[in-house]
């Protein structure tokens, strides 16, 4: 499974004098390691398996994140021809339904990917940088930082409740 490098014991403490994209950094890859933490171990089975009333699974959650890091990176910053920004309701419902043939190894395998792209692409502009986004209007990157630490914690939180749920395993570590 897909690992993305980071000191859990320690975070985004790393980053705690660390310039403004330092720190943005340090908590978006802490969250996106959480998620793939709570991944790790399972089966395909337990991975996907619901236990909450929505359609939201471990494995859904990593799917989900993986469209969401491309939505909002390469999407907006490096838009290629045909790219289209998802907007509607049915979008991001259909963004936690697996593909036949997705198993847990894969899906962290493509999140991994996407948070590499994510990051090199951000590397590429300063925090200022403005780009177009339908439903927003203007975004800057800074922007999508922050609503990125706060999409992958929300579903990092998700997902330590679903990993409780499975094995009785909580916590960030």
């Amino acid at each position: 499974m897909a690992e993305i490098q980071i000191d859990m014991t320690l975070g985004p403490v790393l980053a705690r004098t660390g310039d403004e994209r330092a720190v943005l950094g340090a908590f978006l890859d802490f969250h996106r390691a959480i998620v793939l933490r709570k991944a790790r171990g399972l089966t395909d089975a337990e991975a996907t398996r619901r236990l909450v009333p929505s359609a939201t699974t471990l494995a859904g959650i990593l799917r989900h994140l993986t469209l969401v890091e491309r939505n909002w990176f390469p999407y907006l910053l490096d838009p290629a021809p045909g790219d289209v920004f998802p907007t509607s309701e049915e979008d991001a419902a259909a963004s936690f339904a697996l593909a036949e043939g997705e198993t847990l190894d894969s899906l962290a395998d493509a999140y991994e990917r996407a948070c590499d792209r994510s990051r090199e692409l951000a590397a590429r502009f300063p925090l200022d940088h403005v780009v177009p986004q339908p439903q927003l209007g203007e975004v800057s990157l800074r922007w999508i930082m922050v609503h990125m630490i706060e999409e992958t914690a929300r579903h990092a939180g998700h997902a330590d409740i679903l990993r409780e749920l499975t094995d009785g395993s909580t916590g960030q570590l």
